[in-house]
Order: C-alpha cells, then structure tokens, then sequence
C-alpha cells in the first residue's frame, strides 16, 4: 500500500485527505497520517525569551516577567497588577502566554523591598558580589507576613488566569533565585522558605510552580517543579552541587511528570552551547526533561548560520511535549444522535508532558469550514507521557445528513480555540485538524 495516497473504497470514493489510509471497509476507516516536524511555536513549550529584549529571531509561544516587590505594592495592600499587565501586551509580549517571578533582590538593580517594609525597619545588608546590591532580613516577622499576603493577592489574580502558564518561586535570595552566594548569613531560615512555600501552594492549586533549588522543605515537595538557570552548563557537571544532583539528592527526579521543569541557557553562550558541544546540550535536554528555556535562549542571537537555525528548532521539538498522530479509527457512516466510537493513537516524541488539563474536543466541519458539531472527550492530555498512548471516545453527532470533515483540537482556555497542533502532515482549518471524512445518515 501507498504511504502517501489514501485508498479509496465504497463510502469513501473521493476523499481529499492525502494521508494514508491503512484500512477501509463500508463499515470502519482507519487513518494513520503522516508524521512531520512538529510546530516551533505550540503554546507552553519552546523559547520563553523576556519581552523587552532587543530582539528575538525565532518563533516563541511564551515570555518571561520579572517584576520587583516594589513595583506591584508601593504602599501597604495598594497592588498595582493593572498597571504591571498592561506591558504584557508590549509588541513582543502581545499574544503570548506569561511566565513570571517576583524579586526582593536583583544585582545591579534597585532594591525591590517596598519603602513601607524599610519604613517598619526591615534590615538590608550592603554586598558587593554581581554588581551589587542589598539583601533584606528575609525573616524579619513583617518580612515574612509581608510576603505572604503578597503571594496570596497574586494567587487570587493568577491562579485562574489561563494566560499565566508557570510560576517561579522567586522572593528569596539574589535575583529571587533561592540562594545569596558567597553570603550564605543573608538569606532565609529553613522556616521562612517552608512558609513561602506553603504560602504559594495555597495561592496556586491550579498553576505548575519552580522552584530554583531542589533542597530542603523545597525538595520534599512531589507536586512542585524545578528551574536549571546554568543550562546545560551545570545540568549534571558532575559536581554534587549541579541541577540534576541536587534533584537526585532530594529523590525529586520524578517529579518532571506532573510539574514543569525549566532552565536558562548560559547567558551570551547559545553560540557554543549549540556549536561544538550541542550533542552535550542535547543530552542535558533530555535527562533533565526540560519544558521551556529562557530568559536567555538561543532566539535572542542574530545569525544566519544554517546549522545554529537548524539545532534550536531540534531543540524546540525535543523539550516539552511533542504530540503526534499515529492512528484515528472511526465508523464510515453514523447514525445522527447515535453514540459511536471513536479511537486515537499516538506518541508524545517529546521530553516531558504536558502539564494542564485542556480540552480535547472532536468536530464535524461542513463544506463551507464551519463547525456544526463539537464534542468534548473526558480525556486527560495530562496523562500523555513521552511515549505511546491510546484514547477512546463515545460520541453522538446531532447533525442534519450529509458528508463531513472529522477533526480534532485540543483548546486552550485563555484564547478559547485549539492551539495545540501535531506533529503531522494534515490539514488544519481554524485551528481544528482534520483527518478524515465521515457519513452521517438520519
């Protein structure tokens, strides 16, 4: 049989689908359509580059927000996340979903403590490591409610906002990255981390949330995710202090099945890390099972080096999800109103899952491309691991009689369409991705 030409039998003569049918009868079709590079821009995946950069050279589905303490509370429980999302729709940012961490501490930038905490007499403490800067008495008592009243407003602001994908745990240590190396006196208690911890779990029930180091109260935790900011430099250097050591240490290495996991590249490094050691880039991908890469990542150099191009969309398809069709199984022709069953087959060619419970949907389109029947399965997207897996659907199709185009979507809350697209060669209409033609009689 053809791998490219669909054989057409009884019910089916003239179907338009250049995908290859592997069975036929009157009464069942089997599609197994042909597979392809994946899309460089699926949503929650890929490059994850800050908004205001200079500029960004290659397609991205999500950007990465700093944002101070300072910023979003100037004066006690006055919160400005008006004023912060109105740069989420800047050129670069518009269309895209939000990845975000809020500091107390960045290097070289004004202190983000709010001016009433330093007014109540909340300590800082002069350093000069990484530009300088000043570190605040994290377990100062009004430090510590301060935070948590702030961890809780941005719950009840994102944890239901769909736009927002991930959240670091930022707050603590220097640029909030859970550490004031070479001070180690300037950072918080055990306790404070296990409040602050808490304190977003509570807030964030339904978002996937990092946190940069996998130790202590931190690394005890099984829903919580990870972020690697030295990759793939010091992944797993072989150091006990690495990425993937510490993961390994906390019995964590697991955890990249139901929370995200991400990384920076080493700032100004794509060019090498992508060069003569990008099989060790490509290997760090793996094992560490990494979703997104940013702020700093490979879109943020200009080059026209065909090669450099070529691995950073390797590396997009690899991290993260890649959905591919293998098989859809369905009746030739249905009963209107009458539940049928429909299969689907198919490999998740990524690293890691994907992390949300997203609807996914099957459609009848009719001849002028509009939707007349829409079916939502029970399905969980969630449960589709690297690897193969299967799903079956009942479905009952209330549509006048007639031909029509079978697709399938998977919607994402915040744009309320289907986003996320395969790793195939098929047709896609108004994001929906059509496999097959379908029959239905009164």
């Amino acid at each position: 049989m053809s791998s490219g030409v669909p054989v057409l039998r009884t019910l089916l003569v003239g179907v338009l689908f250049l995908v290859p049918i592997a069975h036929l009868t009157a009464d069942e079709v089997i599609v197994r359509p042909r597979p392809a590079d994946g899309p460089l821009d699926n949503p929650l995946k890929g490059w994850c580059p800050y908004p205001n950069a200079a500029s960004i050279h290659q397609p991205y589905s999500m950007v990465f927000k700093y944002i101070s303490w300072r910023e979003l509370e100037p004066a006690e429980g006055d919160f400005r996340f008006d004023e912060w999302e109105k740069s989420w729709d800047s050129q670069a940012a518009k269309d895209k979903h939000i990845l975000f961490r809020v500091y107390v501490d960045y290097p070289k930038k004004p202190s983000g403590l709010p001016d009433w905490l330093r007014k109540a007499g909340v300590k800082e403490s002069a350093y000069e490591e990484y530009g300088g800067g000043e570190s605040p008495d994290y377990d100062d008592p009004q430090m510590i409610a301060g935070m948590e009243r702030l961890i809780a407003a941005l719950g009840n602001r994102y944890n239901d906002n769909p736009r927002v994908a991930f959240i670091q745990l930022g707050l603590l240590g220097f640029w909030g990255e859970w550490h004031t190396y070479p001070h180690p006196k300037l950072y918080a208690s055990p306790e404070t981390e296990r409040r602050i911890v808490d304190a977003y779990k509570k807030a964030f029930p339904a978002k996937s949330l990092m946190v940069r180091y996998a130790r202590g109260y931190a690394g005890q935790q099984e829903g919580i995710g990870f972020h690697d900011d030295m990759f793939p430099e010091d992944t797993d250097n072989g150091k006990d202090w690495s990425f993937l050591a510490g993961l390994r240490n906390a019995k964590r290495t697991e955890n990249w099945k139901v929370a995200v996991l991400g990384g920076e590249m080493v700032p100004g490094k794509a060019n090498h890390w992508l060069g003569d050691d990008f099989d060790t880039t490509l290997t760090m991908l793996t094992r560490s099972h990494l979703t997104w890469v940013g702020p700093y990542c490979p879109a943020l150099e200009r080059t026209k080096d065909a090669q450099f191009r070529e691995r950073s969309e390797q590396l997009i398809r690899k991290m993260g999800y890649e959905f591919q069709i293998t098989e859809v199984t369905h009746p030739a022709t249905v009963n209107a109103k009458q539940a049928v069953r429909i299969s689907l087959k198919g490999k998740n060619n990524g690293v890691a899952p994907f992390y949300y419970p997203w609807s996914m949907e099957w459609v009848l389109l009719d001849s002028s491309d509009k939707v007349v029947s829409n079916q939502k399965t029970e399905w969980d997207i969630r449960r589709w691991k690297p690897g193969e897996f299967a799903e079956q659907a009942e479905l009952a199709f209330d549509v006048p009689a007639g031909k029509y185009r079978l697709g399938l979507g998977i919607r994402d809350p915040w744009k309320d369409r289907p986003a996320i697209r395969f790793a195939n060669d098929i047709p896609v209409t108004d994001g929906w991705t059509t496999v097959s033609e379908v029959r239905v009689s009164n």
